[in-house]
């Protein structure tokens, strides 16, 4: 029996719509507000900020915030290839790193995203394999909720915060000696 793969993971799905939309609501920051996050912020190599619309660059950091979560939960990473057509890859904190590619397959438009270099101790099994494998699952049915309606599923109620429970379930369960992740 092959033993599970805990250092990445990888999602598709189809979308009825170009490559080039698909690429330009994850590579302008108001493309990612649209459908992945609250705040989306990329500073050119020299520090500048860059504008909503303008596209992103390789080398380009980042400053992200989600709906559901105060100020003080921000991701900081990198962009670390971006080919200004269908590919996109960055870094996201101690999760690993994060490859897009967008293609036409079958007559359908398919985004491709694989998560890679996830530490692989029991906390990050749970917490970066678990957590995002299921949050990137819901932020790409998003994207193909507003690229092909326009309904976001986000909560946008500051009131209603998101719950950690379920991965910190995952992390006590997996910390007991006779139950453990494969």
């Amino acid at each position: 029996m092959e033993t599970y793969d805990w250092s990445a993971f990888t999602k598709r799905i189809p979308l009825k719509t170009t490559i080039e939309t698909v690429y330009n609501a994850w590579t302008t920051p108001s493309g990612l507000e649209s459908w992945f996050l609250r705040k989306a912020e990329f500073k050119s190599k020299e520090g500048r900020v860059r504008k909503s619309n303008e596209f992103i660059q390789l080398n380009d950091e980042y400053e992200w915030m989600w709906f559901g979560y105060d100020d003080s939960t921000v991701e900081h990473g990198l962009v670390l290839e971006i080919n200004g057509k269908d590919f996109f890859k960055f870094s996201f904190g101690k999760a690993g790193i994060v490859s897009l590619s967008v293609k036409l397959e079958e007559g359908e438009t398919i985004v491709e995203l694989t998560q890679s270099n996830i530490p692989i101790d029991a906390q990050s099994k749970a917490y970066y394999h678990l957590g995002c494998s299921e949050g990137w699952t819901f932020y790409l049915a998003n994207l193909k909720s507003i690229l092909e309606g326009g309904i976001d599923l986000r909560n946008k109620n500051e009131k209603i915060k998101k719950s950690g429970e379920f991965l910190k379930v995952l992390f006590v369960l997996s910390t007991f000696k006779n139950l453990r992740f494969y």
